[in-house]
């Protein structure tokens, strides 16, 4: 395993060619006031495995492929079963009309 860094988030858009947007969410506790604090940072990564919107995904940071995009997708860790529904019902219906 070579020494890049990888980071596990959300996919929270697929709209572009070949580009997600993932969510990365954090939770921590602060070191003096001991409140928890939530973060979230979005990066776009680049994608070659068709990620839908709500799937889990491993990113790995990677050479620039554009002027926002240093992230690419490495492999997707859960698929979410709700994003793909609609458009299964959606071919069968397409199909009962022709």
């Amino acid at each position: 395993m070579n020494a890049r860094r990888r980071m596990v988030g959300v996919v929270t858009s697929d709209k572009m060619q070949k580009t997600v947007v993932v969510e990365i969410s954090r939770t921590f506790r602060h070191p003096l006031y001991k409140k928890v604090i939530h973060s979230r940072r979005r990066v776009m990564a680049h994608d070659e495995l068709g990620c839908q919107i709500g799937d889990r995904v491993q990113i790995v940071e990677s050479r620039p492929y554009s002027r926002h995009k240093h992230w690419a997708v490495e492999a997707i860790l859960r698929r979410d079963i709700a994003a793909a529904e609609p458009i299964i019902e959606t071919l069968e219906i397409v199909e009962e009309q022709q």
